[in-house]
């Protein structure tokens, strides 16, 4: 039951980063998106990922985690995008 649980806390979460995602891509800019707290996300998928593997928890609550882990990293790399197109704008003289 635990597990069941805590995989419906994971897509209660998931839920949110592809739509946060689509936001952050389509908006182009990096103004209202937190590195740290995108950072803090991350690290806290892969404790709860290296928490299952070390307790030999290999099941499909381990999928959820490397899914959501997967989407955040994509908003990672989106941030990364959109700071360069901020800068690239602001050298351009758009801002």
């Amino acid at each position: 039951m635990s597990s069941l649980l805590e995989t419906l806390m994971l897509i209660c979460f998931g839920c949110s980063w592809p739509l946060n995602l689509m936001k952050a891509y389509k908006s182009r800019t990096a103004k209202s998106t937190s590195l740290p707290f995108i950072l803090l996300i991350i690290t806290g998928y892969i404790a709860g990922i290296t928490a299952k593997v070390l307790t030999g928890q290999i099941n499909y609550v381990l999928v959820a985690y490397l899914i959501n882990l997967a989407i955040v990293s994509l908003n990672l790399l989106v941030y990364f995008r959109n700071v360069f197109l901020d800068r690239k704008l602001t050298l351009s003289g758009g801002y």
